[in-house]
Protein backbone atom coordinates (compact mmCIF):
# COMPACT_ATOMS: atom_id res chain seq x y z
CA UNK A 1 0.00 0.00 0.00
CA UNK A 2 1.07 2.93 -0.74
CA UNK A 3 1.14 5.77 1.92
CA UNK A 4 0.00 9.49 0.13
CA UNK A 5 2.39 12.22 1.51
CA UNK A 6 -0.40 14.01 2.44
CA UNK A 7 -0.85 11.86 5.34
CA UNK A 8 2.14 13.29 7.07
CA UNK A 9 1.74 16.91 9.22
CA UNK A 10 3.24 19.64 6.86
CA UNK A 11 5.71 20.74 10.08
CA UNK A 12 9.26 20.27 11.32
CA UNK A 13 8.51 17.67 14.74
CA UNK A 14 11.77 19.77 16.10
CA UNK A 15 9.37 23.30 15.04
CA UNK A 16 6.22 21.85 16.47
CA UNK A 17 7.70 20.21 19.95
CA UNK A 18 10.04 23.05 21.27
CA UNK A 19 8.39 26.79 19.89
CA UNK A 20 10.18 28.51 22.24
CA UNK A 21 10.24 32.51 23.03
CA UNK A 22 9.51 35.71 21.17
CA UNK A 23 11.87 38.43 21.10
CA UNK A 24 11.00 41.57 19.96
CA UNK A 25 11.93 43.06 16.28
CA UNK A 26 15.13 46.16 15.79
CA UNK A 27 13.43 49.11 15.42
CA UNK A 28 14.42 52.02 14.08
CA UNK A 29 15.46 54.64 17.01
CA UNK A 30 16.93 51.50 19.01
CA UNK A 31 20.45 52.86 18.39
CA UNK A 32 19.58 56.42 20.78
CA UNK A 33 18.50 54.53 23.63
CA UNK A 34 21.69 51.68 24.11
CA UNK A 35 25.42 51.75 23.48
CA UNK A 36 26.97 49.93 20.58
CA UNK A 37 27.51 46.21 21.23
CA UNK A 38 31.05 44.56 20.10
CA UNK A 39 29.72 42.61 18.10
CA UNK A 40 26.53 41.68 16.14
CA UNK A 41 25.59 38.49 14.59
CA UNK A 42 23.58 38.47 12.06
CA UNK A 43 20.82 34.87 11.31
CA UNK A 44 19.79 32.89 14.62
CA UNK A 45 20.42 29.41 13.36
CA UNK A 46 22.68 27.52 15.01
CA UNK A 47 25.85 28.96 13.30
CA UNK A 48 24.56 32.36 14.54
CA UNK A 49 23.05 31.47 18.22
CA UNK A 50 26.36 29.45 18.83
CA UNK A 51 28.78 31.96 18.10
CA UNK A 52 26.63 34.99 19.40
CA UNK A 53 26.45 32.71 23.13
CA UNK A 54 30.57 31.66 22.89
CA UNK A 55 31.15 35.51 22.53
CA UNK A 56 28.85 36.63 25.32
CA UNK A 57 30.56 33.88 27.48
CA UNK A 58 33.79 35.22 26.89
CA UNK A 59 32.44 38.84 28.08
CA UNK A 60 31.75 40.46 25.03
CA UNK A 61 28.76 42.77 24.22
CA UNK A 62 26.66 41.21 21.90
CA UNK A 63 23.18 41.38 19.48
CA UNK A 64 22.60 38.74 17.56
CA UNK A 65 19.67 39.83 14.66
CA UNK A 66 17.08 36.97 13.38
CA UNK A 67 15.34 37.76 10.20
CA UNK A 68 12.60 35.28 11.46
CA UNK A 69 12.68 33.27 14.05
CA UNK A 70 15.26 31.72 16.33
CA UNK A 71 16.51 28.00 14.91
CA UNK A 72 13.57 28.07 12.33
CA UNK A 73 15.89 28.07 9.49
CA UNK A 74 17.88 25.27 8.18
CA UNK A 75 18.27 24.09 11.71
CA UNK A 76 14.60 23.96 12.71
CA UNK A 77 14.15 21.86 9.49
CA UNK A 78 17.29 19.59 9.66
CA UNK A 79 17.97 15.54 10.57
CA UNK A 80 20.19 16.93 13.97
CA UNK A 81 22.98 14.37 13.43
CA UNK A 82 26.40 15.35 15.42
CA UNK A 83 29.01 12.97 13.46
CA UNK A 84 32.44 13.59 12.31
CA UNK A 85 31.69 11.02 10.24
CA UNK A 86 29.79 12.61 7.05
CA UNK A 87 28.72 10.43 4.23
CA UNK A 88 31.78 9.86 1.76
CA UNK A 89 33.49 13.24 3.02
CA UNK A 90 36.48 12.43 3.90
CA UNK A 91 37.24 10.80 0.43
CA UNK A 92 36.37 14.45 -1.11
CA UNK A 93 38.49 16.31 1.36
CA UNK A 94 41.64 14.53 0.66
CA UNK A 95 41.52 14.87 -3.10
CA UNK A 96 40.57 17.95 -3.21
CA UNK A 97 42.34 19.81 0.06
CA UNK A 98 45.09 16.62 0.99
CA UNK A 99 46.02 14.63 3.83
CA UNK A 100 46.84 17.28 6.40
CA UNK A 101 42.80 18.98 5.40
CA UNK A 102 41.38 15.93 6.02
CA UNK A 103 43.19 14.90 9.67
CA UNK A 104 42.18 18.89 10.89
CA UNK A 105 38.71 18.76 9.61
CA UNK A 106 38.38 15.32 11.27
CA UNK A 107 39.76 17.00 14.55
CA UNK A 108 37.35 20.08 14.68
CA UNK A 109 33.98 18.31 13.46
CA UNK A 110 34.96 15.75 16.84
CA UNK A 111 35.64 18.80 18.65
CA UNK A 112 32.34 20.28 18.16
CA UNK A 113 30.41 16.79 19.04
CA UNK A 114 32.64 16.91 22.10
CA UNK A 115 31.56 20.34 22.81
CA UNK A 116 28.39 19.97 22.81
CA UNK A 117 28.04 17.34 25.24
CA UNK A 118 30.16 19.49 27.73
CA UNK A 119 27.82 22.65 27.16
CA UNK A 120 24.81 20.47 27.52
CA UNK A 121 26.07 19.05 30.97
CA UNK A 122 27.45 22.23 31.83
CA UNK A 123 24.20 24.25 31.57
CA UNK A 124 22.17 21.50 32.18
CA UNK A 125 20.33 20.97 28.92
CA UNK A 126 17.70 18.32 28.59
CA UNK A 127 17.88 18.18 24.63
CA UNK A 128 17.42 14.67 23.97
CA UNK A 129 20.86 13.87 23.73
CA UNK A 130 21.85 10.57 22.85
CA UNK A 131 25.03 8.48 21.87
CA UNK A 132 25.05 6.86 18.55
CA UNK A 133 26.80 5.33 16.27
CA UNK A 134 27.62 7.14 12.92
CA UNK A 135 27.07 4.81 9.95
CA UNK A 136 27.63 5.17 6.27
CA UNK A 137 26.44 2.26 4.53
CA UNK A 138 25.90 0.20 0.69
CA UNK A 139 23.13 -1.81 -0.44
CA UNK A 140 24.51 -2.38 -4.00
CA UNK A 141 28.21 -3.60 -5.14
CA UNK A 142 28.56 0.08 -7.22
CA UNK A 143 28.61 2.20 -3.71
CA UNK A 144 30.27 -0.77 -1.82
CA UNK A 145 33.89 -0.02 -2.90
CA UNK A 146 32.89 3.67 -2.23
CA UNK A 147 31.92 2.69 1.01
CA UNK A 148 35.37 0.91 1.94
CA UNK A 149 37.64 3.16 0.71
CA UNK A 150 35.59 5.88 3.14
CA UNK A 151 36.64 3.71 5.96
CA UNK A 152 40.48 4.07 4.79
CA UNK A 153 40.26 7.66 4.23
CA UNK A 154 38.19 8.57 7.59
CA UNK A 155 40.49 6.13 9.46
CA UNK A 156 43.47 7.57 8.32
CA UNK A 157 42.42 11.15 8.82
CA UNK A 158 42.28 10.29 12.65
CA UNK A 159 38.91 8.85 13.39
CA UNK A 160 38.40 5.65 14.52
CA UNK A 161 36.71 4.27 11.45
CA UNK A 162 36.08 0.89 10.53
CA UNK A 163 34.62 -1.20 7.09
CA UNK A 164 31.48 -3.66 8.21
CA UNK A 165 29.01 -5.49 6.34
CA UNK A 166 26.24 -6.27 9.20
CA UNK A 167 24.13 -3.21 11.08
CA UNK A 168 21.05 -3.13 12.71
CA UNK A 169 18.76 -2.08 10.05
CA UNK A 170 16.09 -4.18 9.08
CA UNK A 171 17.46 -4.78 5.29
CA UNK A 172 20.83 -6.21 4.21
CA UNK A 173 23.47 -4.07 3.28
CA UNK A 174 26.48 -4.65 1.21
CA UNK A 175 29.16 -2.63 3.37
CA UNK A 176 28.88 -0.05 5.73
CA UNK A 177 31.85 2.49 7.27
CA UNK A 178 31.14 3.15 10.93
CA UNK A 179 32.38 5.33 13.58
CA UNK A 180 31.12 5.03 17.14
CA UNK A 181 30.48 7.85 20.15
CA UNK A 182 28.25 9.87 17.74
CA UNK A 183 25.93 11.51 19.04
CA UNK A 184 22.30 13.16 18.16
CA UNK A 185 20.18 15.37 20.04
CA UNK A 186 16.84 17.79 19.44
CA UNK A 187 18.80 20.74 18.14
CA UNK A 188 15.67 23.43 19.20
CA UNK A 189 15.70 22.50 23.16
CA UNK A 190 19.48 22.73 22.97
CA UNK A 191 19.73 26.21 21.21
CA UNK A 192 16.40 28.20 22.89
CA UNK A 193 18.46 26.89 26.10
CA UNK A 194 22.04 28.77 24.68
CA UNK A 195 19.80 31.95 23.40
CA UNK A 196 18.05 31.57 27.53
CA UNK A 197 22.13 31.80 28.75
CA UNK A 198 22.88 34.31 26.25
CA UNK A 199 20.57 37.05 27.33
CA UNK A 200 21.34 36.16 31.00
CA UNK A 201 24.86 37.28 29.79
CA UNK A 202 23.42 40.74 28.87
CA UNK A 203 23.53 39.69 25.08
CA UNK A 204 20.69 41.27 23.24
CA UNK A 205 18.39 39.19 20.94
CA UNK A 206 16.00 40.32 18.17
CA UNK A 207 13.57 39.00 15.58
CA UNK A 208 11.75 39.81 12.49
CA UNK A 209 14.38 41.77 11.51
CA UNK A 210 16.29 41.26 7.96
CA UNK A 211 18.99 42.66 7.65
CA UNK A 212 19.60 44.20 4.24
CA UNK A 213 22.79 46.69 4.67
CA UNK A 214 26.56 46.18 5.95
CA UNK A 215 28.91 48.92 5.97
CA UNK A 216 32.32 48.03 7.28
CA UNK A 217 34.50 50.90 9.01
CA UNK A 218 34.83 51.79 12.42
CA UNK A 219 32.15 50.37 13.31
CA UNK A 220 30.56 48.69 11.15
CA UNK A 221 26.53 49.76 10.59
CA UNK A 222 23.88 47.51 9.96
CA UNK A 223 20.43 48.82 8.38
CA UNK A 224 17.61 46.36 8.36
CA UNK A 225 14.73 46.06 6.04
CA UNK A 226 12.50 47.94 8.89
CA UNK A 227 15.34 51.07 8.43
CA UNK A 228 16.71 50.22 12.00
CA UNK A 229 20.39 50.57 12.29
CA UNK A 230 22.75 48.87 14.39
CA UNK A 231 26.92 49.30 15.30
CA UNK A 232 29.05 47.19 15.74
CA UNK A 233 32.96 47.19 16.41
CA UNK A 234 32.58 43.26 14.30
CA UNK A 235 29.98 41.51 12.50
CA UNK A 236 29.23 38.01 11.55
CA UNK A 237 27.35 36.95 8.54
CA UNK A 238 25.54 33.63 9.42
CA UNK A 239 22.79 33.56 7.21
CA UNK A 240 23.04 29.91 5.57
CA UNK A 241 23.24 31.74 2.28
CA UNK A 242 25.64 34.68 2.54
CA UNK A 243 23.81 37.90 1.86
CA UNK A 244 26.64 40.04 1.25
CA UNK A 245 28.88 38.70 -1.31
CA UNK A 246 32.28 40.44 -0.77
CA UNK A 247 34.13 37.67 -1.16
CA UNK A 248 32.75 36.08 -4.67
CA UNK A 249 31.29 33.25 -2.24
CA UNK A 250 28.39 33.02 -4.69
CA UNK A 251 29.78 31.68 -7.79
CA UNK A 252 31.75 28.84 -5.36
CA UNK A 253 28.02 27.78 -3.48
CA UNK A 254 25.50 25.04 -4.79
CA UNK A 255 22.53 24.73 -2.91
CA UNK A 256 20.15 21.86 -2.78
CA UNK A 257 16.71 21.56 -0.96
CA UNK A 258 16.21 18.08 0.56
CA UNK A 259 12.94 16.16 1.86
CA UNK A 260 12.34 15.14 5.60
CA UNK A 261 9.66 12.99 6.34
CA UNK A 262 9.21 11.37 10.21
CA UNK A 263 7.13 8.17 10.91
CA UNK A 264 6.55 6.59 14.34
CA UNK A 265 7.69 3.37 15.26
CA UNK A 266 7.53 0.79 18.18
CA UNK A 267 10.90 1.27 20.24
CA UNK A 268 11.69 -2.32 19.71
CA UNK A 269 12.28 -2.29 16.22
CA UNK A 270 13.95 1.19 16.08
CA UNK A 271 17.25 0.94 14.59
CA UNK A 272 19.90 2.36 17.06
CA UNK A 273 22.57 4.05 15.01
CA UNK A 274 22.27 7.05 12.65
CA UNK A 275 22.75 5.54 9.40
CA UNK A 276 23.59 7.35 5.79
CA UNK A 277 23.63 5.65 2.22
CA UNK A 278 24.77 7.89 -1.16
CA UNK A 279 22.00 5.74 -3.23
CA UNK A 280 18.81 6.95 -4.19
CA UNK A 281 19.62 10.21 -4.39
CA UNK A 282 20.85 9.83 -0.58
CA UNK A 283 18.76 8.38 2.36
CA UNK A 284 19.48 9.14 5.86
CA UNK A 285 17.65 7.29 8.55
CA UNK A 286 18.00 8.14 12.40
CA UNK A 287 15.09 7.93 15.37
CA UNK A 288 14.46 10.45 18.19
CA UNK A 289 12.82 9.87 21.44
CA UNK A 290 8.18 10.54 20.71
CA UNK A 291 6.26 8.06 22.97
CA UNK A 292 6.44 5.75 25.47
CA UNK A 293 7.56 2.63 23.82
CA UNK A 294 7.76 4.66 20.61
CA UNK A 295 10.26 6.52 18.25
CA UNK A 296 10.05 8.42 15.78
CA UNK A 297 11.99 7.57 13.12
CA UNK A 298 13.55 10.17 10.37
CA UNK A 299 13.99 9.79 6.97
CA UNK A 300 15.59 12.51 4.69
CA UNK A 301 16.70 12.46 0.92
CA UNK A 302 15.64 13.11 -2.30
CA UNK A 303 18.30 15.86 -3.15
CA UNK A 304 17.33 18.70 -5.50
CA UNK A 305 18.25 22.15 -6.73
CA UNK A 306 15.44 24.75 -5.14
CA UNK A 307 12.99 25.22 -8.19
CA UNK A 308 13.70 21.99 -9.86
CA UNK A 309 9.65 21.04 -9.83
CA UNK A 310 8.09 18.00 -8.92
CA UNK A 311 8.46 18.17 -5.00
CA UNK A 312 5.31 16.22 -4.35
CA UNK A 313 6.58 13.17 -6.67
CA UNK A 314 9.99 13.18 -4.76
CA UNK A 315 7.76 12.78 -1.37
CA UNK A 316 5.63 10.30 -2.88
CA UNK A 317 9.64 8.27 -3.44
CA UNK A 318 10.81 8.78 -0.24
CA UNK A 319 7.67 7.65 1.66
CA UNK A 320 7.68 4.52 -1.01
CA UNK A 321 11.63 4.02 0.20
CA UNK A 322 10.71 4.08 4.04
CA UNK A 323 7.26 2.06 3.65
CA UNK A 324 9.35 -0.79 1.92
CA UNK A 325 11.69 -0.86 4.25
CA UNK A 326 9.98 0.01 7.72
CA UNK A 327 6.66 -1.15 6.76
CA UNK A 328 5.17 -0.23 10.41
CA UNK A 329 6.03 2.96 10.31
CA UNK A 330 3.25 5.26 11.35
CA UNK A 331 2.93 8.56 9.18
CA UNK A 332 3.44 11.99 11.23
CA UNK A 333 5.51 14.98 10.01
CA UNK A 334 7.27 16.07 6.64
CA UNK A 335 9.27 18.78 6.14
CA UNK A 336 12.08 20.01 3.92
CA UNK A 337 15.64 21.69 4.76
CA UNK A 338 18.25 23.88 2.48
CA UNK A 339 21.81 23.83 2.58
CA UNK A 340 25.04 25.35 0.91
CA UNK A 341 28.09 23.27 -0.99
CA UNK A 342 31.48 24.41 -1.63
CA UNK A 343 33.55 23.59 -4.17
CA UNK A 344 35.97 21.91 -1.91
CA UNK A 345 33.88 20.36 0.29
CA UNK A 346 35.17 22.22 3.37
CA UNK A 347 32.56 25.23 4.87
CA UNK A 348 33.79 28.90 4.55
CA UNK A 349 34.01 30.33 7.91
CA UNK A 350 36.34 33.28 8.28
CA UNK A 351 36.93 36.43 7.10
CA UNK A 352 33.90 37.94 4.38
CA UNK A 353 36.83 39.02 1.80
CA UNK A 354 39.90 39.46 1.80
CA UNK A 355 40.29 42.82 3.01
CA UNK A 356 38.38 42.27 5.84
CA UNK A 357 39.28 43.11 9.68
CA UNK A 358 35.77 42.96 11.14
CA UNK A 359 33.34 41.25 9.16
CA UNK A 360 33.11 37.48 9.22
CA UNK A 361 31.03 34.79 7.32
CA UNK A 362 29.77 31.24 8.33
CA UNK A 363 28.40 28.99 5.28
CA UNK A 364 28.99 26.25 3.12
CA UNK A 365 28.10 23.76 5.72
CA UNK A 366 27.10 20.55 3.10
CA UNK A 367 23.96 18.96 5.37
CA UNK A 368 26.36 19.00 8.30
CA UNK A 369 25.39 22.60 9.57
CA UNK A 370 25.12 21.17 13.46
CA UNK A 371 28.61 20.20 13.74
CA UNK A 372 29.61 23.40 11.28
CA UNK A 373 27.26 25.37 13.17
CA UNK A 374 29.23 24.34 16.62
CA UNK A 375 32.55 24.50 15.20
CA UNK A 376 31.75 28.23 13.86
CA UNK A 377 30.91 29.86 17.32
CA UNK A 378 34.42 28.05 18.56
CA UNK A 379 36.15 29.08 16.04
CA UNK A 380 34.91 32.99 15.60
CA UNK A 381 34.96 33.34 19.30
CA UNK A 382 38.89 32.55 19.70
CA UNK A 383 39.64 34.60 16.55
CA UNK A 384 38.21 37.54 17.81
CA UNK A 385 39.97 37.03 21.41
CA UNK A 386 43.29 36.78 19.60
CA UNK A 387 43.63 32.91 19.89
CA UNK A 388 43.08 31.04 17.24
CA UNK A 389 42.08 27.48 17.01
CA UNK A 390 44.83 24.85 14.95
CA UNK A 391 41.96 24.58 12.48
CA UNK A 392 41.40 28.01 11.51
CA UNK A 393 43.16 28.42 7.87
CA UNK A 394 41.14 24.88 7.03
CA UNK A 395 37.69 26.93 6.85
CA UNK A 396 39.36 30.05 5.45
CA UNK A 397 36.73 31.52 3.03
CA UNK A 398 39.74 33.40 1.15
CA UNK A 399 41.42 29.92 0.18
CA UNK A 400 41.33 29.60 -3.70
CA UNK A 401 42.58 26.34 -5.58
CA UNK A 402 41.95 27.10 -8.85
CA UNK A 403 43.02 23.76 -10.46
CA UNK A 404 41.59 21.44 -7.70
CA UNK A 405 38.01 23.46 -7.77
CA UNK A 406 37.63 24.10 -11.43
CA UNK A 407 35.50 21.15 -12.21
CA UNK A 408 33.43 22.00 -9.05
CA UNK A 409 33.78 25.86 -9.80
CA UNK A 410 32.40 25.90 -13.45
CA UNK A 411 29.33 23.18 -13.17
CA UNK A 412 28.27 25.79 -10.39
CA UNK A 413 28.10 28.27 -12.73
CA UNK A 414 27.11 26.04 -15.58
CA UNK A 415 23.92 25.67 -13.56
CA UNK A 416 23.49 29.53 -12.43
CA UNK A 417 23.79 30.99 -16.09
CA UNK A 418 21.31 28.19 -18.02
CA UNK A 419 18.58 28.91 -15.47
CA UNK A 420 19.48 33.02 -15.55
CA UNK A 421 19.14 32.55 -19.49
CA UNK A 422 17.58 29.51 -20.47
CA UNK A 423 14.30 29.85 -17.96
CA UNK A 424 13.82 33.56 -19.68
CA UNK A 425 13.43 31.82 -23.39
CA UNK A 426 11.16 29.27 -22.10
CA UNK A 427 8.71 30.73 -20.26
CA UNK A 428 4.99 29.96 -21.15
CA UNK A 429 2.64 32.09 -22.45
CA UNK A 430 -0.40 33.34 -21.18
CA UNK A 431 -2.59 30.36 -21.78
CA UNK A 432 -0.99 28.37 -19.02
CA UNK A 433 -2.68 30.61 -16.58
CA UNK A 434 -5.85 28.37 -17.52
CA UNK A 435 -3.63 25.25 -16.06
CA UNK A 436 -2.92 26.78 -13.21
CA UNK A 437 -4.86 24.42 -10.41
CA UNK A 438 -6.14 25.77 -7.12
CA UNK A 439 -3.06 26.00 -4.72
CA UNK A 440 -0.66 25.82 -7.91
CA UNK A 441 1.62 28.32 -9.62
CA UNK A 442 3.39 28.79 -12.69
CA UNK A 443 5.74 31.67 -14.39
CA UNK A 444 3.79 32.70 -17.34
CA UNK A 445 4.37 35.51 -19.92
CA UNK A 446 1.82 38.78 -18.71
CA UNK A 447 2.28 42.32 -20.88
CA UNK A 448 5.21 41.15 -22.52
CA UNK A 449 7.10 39.74 -18.82
CA UNK A 450 7.38 37.07 -17.19
CA UNK A 451 5.04 36.90 -14.01
CA UNK A 452 5.04 34.35 -11.14
CA UNK A 453 1.23 33.75 -11.17
CA UNK A 454 -0.36 31.58 -7.97
CA UNK A 455 -4.18 30.77 -7.67
CA UNK A 456 -5.61 30.14 -4.49
CA UNK A 457 -8.16 28.04 -2.73
CA UNK A 458 -10.44 29.95 -3.49
CA UNK A 459 -9.53 30.19 -7.45
CA UNK A 460 -7.88 33.54 -7.10
CA UNK A 461 -4.98 34.41 -9.22
CA UNK A 462 -2.55 36.32 -7.55
CA UNK A 463 0.67 38.01 -9.55
CA UNK A 464 4.21 38.89 -8.59
CA UNK A 465 7.77 39.85 -10.79
CA UNK A 466 9.13 36.61 -11.48
CA UNK A 467 12.61 37.81 -11.19
CA UNK A 468 14.22 37.12 -8.21
CA UNK A 469 15.18 39.91 -5.99
CA UNK A 470 19.02 38.86 -5.80
CA UNK A 471 20.19 38.11 -8.84
CA UNK A 472 16.72 38.48 -11.02
CA UNK A 473 17.09 34.80 -11.80
CA UNK A 474 13.35 33.40 -12.81
CA UNK A 475 11.94 31.84 -9.85
CA UNK A 476 10.44 28.54 -9.79
CA UNK A 477 7.05 27.16 -7.89
CA UNK A 478 7.24 24.79 -5.54
CA UNK A 479 4.13 22.37 -5.40
CA UNK A 480 4.24 20.83 -2.30
CA UNK A 481 5.12 23.92 0.06
CA UNK A 482 3.80 26.63 -2.09
CA UNK A 483 6.95 28.81 -2.30
CA UNK A 484 8.42 30.43 -5.38
CA UNK A 485 12.20 29.52 -5.55
CA UNK A 486 14.97 31.11 -7.21
CA UNK A 487 16.92 27.91 -8.47
CA UNK A 488 20.10 30.25 -8.91
CA UNK A 489 21.14 30.73 -5.62
CA UNK A 490 18.15 28.73 -3.49
CA UNK A 491 16.57 32.45 -2.27
CA UNK A 492 12.60 31.31 -1.43
CA UNK A 493 9.49 33.59 -0.89
CA UNK A 494 5.88 33.28 -0.02
CA UNK A 495 3.14 33.18 -2.34
CA UNK A 496 2.59 36.74 -1.47
CA UNK A 497 5.90 37.49 -2.40
CA UNK A 498 8.00 37.55 1.29
CA UNK A 499 11.16 36.36 1.49
CA UNK A 500 11.54 33.01 3.34
CA UNK A 501 15.03 32.30 2.54
CA UNK A 502 17.73 34.50 1.41
CA UNK A 503 20.29 35.61 -0.18
CA UNK A 504 17.32 37.57 -0.82
CA UNK A 505 16.83 40.60 1.15
CA UNK A 506 13.73 42.44 -1.11
CA UNK A 507 10.54 41.07 -1.40
CA UNK A 508 9.43 39.58 -4.93
CA UNK A 509 6.99 42.96 -6.71
CA UNK A 510 3.57 42.82 -6.10
CA UNK A 511 1.89 43.37 -9.80
CA UNK A 512 -1.15 45.07 -11.25
CA UNK A 513 -3.03 43.66 -13.79
CA UNK A 514 -1.67 44.95 -17.12
CA UNK A 515 -4.96 44.74 -18.67
CA UNK A 516 -6.85 48.63 -17.89
CA UNK A 517 -9.53 49.09 -15.45
CA UNK A 518 -8.46 46.31 -13.31
CA UNK A 519 -9.11 47.47 -9.59
CA UNK A 520 -7.06 45.09 -7.87
CA UNK A 521 -2.85 45.25 -7.54
CA UNK A 522 -2.70 41.55 -6.52
CA UNK A 523 -5.81 39.62 -7.85
CA UNK A 524 -6.18 38.96 -11.64
CA UNK A 525 -9.77 37.85 -12.07
CA UNK A 526 -9.28 35.31 -14.96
Amino acid sequence: MTIPPTAYAPSSYWMSSAPGPSFPALEPGWEGTAPDVEVAVVGGGIAGICTAWELARAGRRVALVEAGRLAAGATGHTTAKLSALQGLAYQDIRTARGEEAARRYATSQTDAVDWVRQVAAELGIDCDLEERPAVTYAEGEETVEKVRAEAEAASAAGLKASFTTGTDLPFPVTGAVEVAGQAQFHPRKYLLALVEDLVARGGLVFEHSRVTGLSEGHPCRLTTDRGARLRARDVVVATAYPIFDRALLFPRLEVKRELVIAAVLPSDRAPHGMYLTPEDGTRSVRTAPYRPGRRLLIVTGEKFTPGAGDVERRYARLIDWTHDRFPDAEPAFRWAAQDNWTTDHVPYVGPLHPASRHAFVATGFAGWGLTGGVLTGRLLAARLAGRPLPWEGLYDPRRLHPVREAPALLRFQATAARHFIGDRLSADGTGAVRDIPPGGGAVVRLGGRQRAVHRDERGELHALSARCTHLGCLVRFNDAERTWECPCHGSRFAVDGHVLQGPAVHPLKRIEDPRPGCRSPSRLPF
